[in-house]
């Protein structure tokens, strides 16, 4: 019975993610998830570690978060609202696509980062090749990201 109201609970979650965000909804609470624990190690780390705990650092933080969320609404909303005015006029804008989800991803690269940053700092080992391999991640994104931009402008 316990585990027929954990799959309800779980099913209701997936529901209303999928409803709210679409079929990848994961990702997004992954980001919310991001920036709570980025939130938290970043606190920890201020108080315990660097003994420089600030209200106004931490405010500033939390409104940053909520910045990031705006951008990545910008930008779904600018994917999804040119792509449509592209069919309206019979202009092909299928190429905006992939704002909202490479914002996403570099915010989620970002996060993460900041996450493990944080980690270093308390003096968590952690593996080099995690860290290594996102900023490889971020540096394909932002270069595949480049080459959209050079033919848009050709």
């Amino acid at each position: 019975m316990k585990g027929m109201k954990v799959n309800m609970i779980y099913g209701f979650i997936a529901t209303i993610g999928t409803a709210i965000f679409g079929e990848y909804w994961y990702l997004f609470i992954g980001f919310l998830l991001m920036n709570v624990i980025d939130y938290a190690t970043g606190w920890i780390k201020a108080r315990y570690f660097k003994k420089n705990e600030s209200s106004a650092v931490g405010a500033k933080g939390v409104f940053k978060k909520v910045l990031y969320w705006i951008v990545i609404g910008i930008a779904f909303f600018v994917s999804f609202g040119f792509i449509g005015m592209g069919k309206s006029i019979g202009v092909d804008l299928s190429f905006v696509q992939f704002f909202g989800w490479f914002t996403l991803a570099t915010y989620l690269i970002n996060e993460i980062r900041s996450i493990l940053e944080n980690l270093v700092e308390m003096e968590v080992k952690v593996p080099a090749f995690l860290i290594s391999g996102l900023a490889i991640t971020q540096k394909l994104i932002d270069a595949k990201t480049k080459v959209e931009e050079e033919q848009e402008e050709e």
